[in-house]
C-alpha cells in the first residue's frame, strides 16, 4: 500500500494494520506529521501540532506491540483534538490566539477515553473562537481552509477536525457540537459527523455550561469508523449531571445489523427561516428516494421548529459568558454577542421555554423513526464571504445557515451527517438522519445501510493527493 492510500485508510483498518504488523505506529505517525508539515500551512487545519510527543507516544507504542498481544480497539492510530479541549502540557488557546501560553496541567474526560482506546493524538484543530461560529477564521490564526475547494470553508466551529480528516492529515477526528458544530464541518467536507444524544458523552471533568446543547462527538470518513470512536467517548463519569447508559450491543455492531423497516420523515425547508438551496434539497431528496428503494416509508413532513429560534438562541450566545473569557481579549463577534446577553432570568426563562419546546418536538418522534434533513440550507460559503457584512447581518446570516442543526441541540436527540454527493463547485453535499432519544445504533445501522448502498470512501480531494 503506497503512503497516499495508506493515509486515507479508515481507521479501523489501519488499527488492523498495525496489529498485523504490517505498519507500525511510529511508521504511521512520521507519514502523517510530514503531510501536516507540507499541507497544513494552506489548509490551516491544525492550531498546534504536537509532533514530538507523537513521535514519542508512538515509539513506546512500537515497542509494546512487539510484546504483547492486549491492544485496545485504536491502537497506534493517529487523531487530532479540537483547541476547545484540554490536552495536558498541549496549548489551549479556544481560538483566540492570546491563549497560546494558556496551558492546562489536565487532560479532558473525552481526551482520557481517546487514550485509552490507543490512539496517538497528532496536534489540536482549528476552530472559532470558543467554538461559537460554523466557519474557523479566528483573528491570528489562518483561516481553515476545504481541501476539496480551498477557496472555501470547511465549516465550523470543528472546521480544523474535519479538514484534516478529509485531507489526510489525521486517520479520524474528535469534535464538539452545540449548534452543528460537528455536522456542519462533517458536511463541508465529505465525511459521516455523530452529534451523540445528550449524556452519552461525558463533559467531565468540567460542568456543562449550556443547558446540555451541547456533546462531543467523532468526524471520520467511515459510519464504521465513527461508530466505533462513539463506542470509545461514550459513558458516564461520577457527577455527570445526565448520562445515559452503556451501548449494548456497541454502536459498531450497529454498522453491520440491517435495520427493520422504518418511517422516516423528511423536509427540504425550517420554518420560519427558510428553504434549503438546490443542491442541498437535492441532497436530501436523492437520499428519501434511495431509502424508499432500500425498503423504508418515507413521508414529507416536519416538527414545527418557530417556537425554538429565539429561545435557542438566547441560551446559544450565553456561552459566550460562560466561557469566562475576559472581554478584553475577545474577538468583535463574540464581544457582540457577550453585549446581547440578557439576565440570569431571561436566561433561565428561555432555557425553560427551550425544554417546554423541546418536548413538543419529541413528541413527533413517536410515530417517526428518522427525520431526514439538510445539514445547512446552502453550500459552504467562501473564506471570509462574510468579513465585510455588519455583525447584525453577519449574525443572521449564521441562522439562516445553519438552521437545520440547533433543534437537536435543543432537544438533546442523536444525528448523523452523511456525504450524498457534489455541487458544480466540488464541494460536497450532505444530509442528516435525526433519530429518537438515545436511538443512536438505529441512525448508525441506517446510515451504514445508506454507506453500503452510495459508498463515497473512494473520493478524495484533488488537493491532497
Amino acid at each position: 500500500m503506497n503512503e497516499i492510500d495508506l493515509v486515507f485508510t479508515p481507521a479501523l483498518e489501519l488499527a488492523q494494520l498495525i496489529r498485523r504488523r504490517e505498519v507500525s505506529p511510529l511508521e504511521l505517525v512520521e507519514i502523517y506529521l510530514e503531510r501536516i508539515e507540507r499541507l497544513n500551512p494552506q489548509l490551516g487545519s491544525y492550531f498546534t501540532v504536537m509532533a514530538e510527543l507523537a513521535i514519542a507516544d508512538a515509539k513506546a507504542k512500537t515497542e509494546t506491540l512487539t510484546t504483547t498481544s492486549e491492544l485496545p480497539p485504536f491502537f497506534g492510530v493517529p487523531i487530532s483534538i479540537k483547541d476547545l479541549n484540554a490536552v495536558a502540557g498541549v496549548p489551549c488557546t479556544y481560538g483566540n490566539p492570546v491563549l497560546l501560553n494558556n496551558i492546562p496541567d489536565y487532560n479532558d474526560g473525552i481526551v482520557e477515553r481517546i487514550k485509552q482506546a490507543g490512539f496517538t493524538i497528532l496536534g489540536k484543530t482549528a476552530t472559532s473562537e470558543i467554538g461559537s461560529l460554523p466557519y474557523s477564521e479566528p483573528i491570528g490564526f489562518p483561516p481553515a481552509r476545504n481541501p476539496w475547494n480551498l477557496e472555501y470553508t470547511p465549516g465550523g466551529s470543528s472546521g480544523g477536525a474535519a479538514a484534516a480528516v478529509a485531507a489526510g492529515l489525521c486517520a479520524i477526528a474528535q469534535g464538539s457540537d452545540g449548534g452543528g458544530s460537528i455536522r456542519g464541518p462533517a458536511a463541508c467536507c465529505s465525511l459521516v459527523g455523530i452529534k451523540p444524544s445528550r449524556g452519552r458523552v461525558s463533559k467531565a471533568p468540567v460542568g456543562d455550561r449550556l443547558a446540555g446543547i451541547a456533546t462531543n462527538g467523532p468526524i471520520a470518513r467511515t459510519v464504521a469508523d465513527a461508530a466505533a470512536l462513539l463506542d470509545a467517548i461514550s459513558g458516564y463519569v461520577t457527577g455527570d449531571p445526565y448520562w445515559l447508559p452503556d451501548p449494548e450491543p456497541s454502536f459498531l455492531s450497529a454498522t453491520q445489523e440491517k435495520p427493520s423497516t422504518l418511517q422516516i420523515a423528511f423536509a427540504t425547508s425550517i420554518p420560519p427561516l427558510g428553504e434549503a438551496d438546490a443542491n442541498c434539497q437535492q441532497g436530501v431528496l436523492q437520499t428519501v428516494r434511495l431509502l424508499e428503494q432500500l425498503g423504508h416509508k418515507v413521508e414529507a413532513k416536519c416538527p414545527d421548529f418557530s417556537a425554538l429560534v429565539e429561545p435557542f438562541q438566547i441560551v446559544w450566545q450565553a456561552g459566550v459568558a460562560a466561557s469566562g473569557i475576559p472581554v478584553e481579549i475577545l474577538q468583535p463577534m463574540n464581544r457582540w454577542l457577550l453585549a446581547r446577553t440578557g439576565s440570569v432570568a431571561e436566561y433561565l426563562q428561555a432555557v425553560s421555554q427551550m425544554q417546554v419546546v423541546a418536548r413538543q418536538i419529541v413528541a413527533f418522534f413517536d410515530n417517526v423513526d428518522v427525520l431526514v434533513l439538510p445539514v445547512y440550507l446552502h453550500s459552504p460559503i467562501r473564506v471570509g464571504e462574510w468579513a465585510s457584512l455588519s455583525l447584525e447581518e453577519t449574525f443572521q446570516n449564521i441562522i439562516h445557515w445553519v438552521a437545520p442543526c440547533p433543534p437537536t441541540n435543543a432537544t438533546g436527540q442523536p444525528a448523523i451527517a452523511l456525504p450524498v454527493g457534489f455541487d458544480s463547485n466540488g464541494l460536497p453535499i450532505s444530509v442528516q438522519l435525526i433519530g429518537k432519544p438515545a436511538a443512536e445504533a438505529t441512525l448508525i445501522s441506517l446510515a451504514a445501510q445508506i454507506e453500503a448502498a452510495k459508498p463515497w470512501i473512494q473520493h478524495r480531494p484533488a488537493f491532497a493527493t
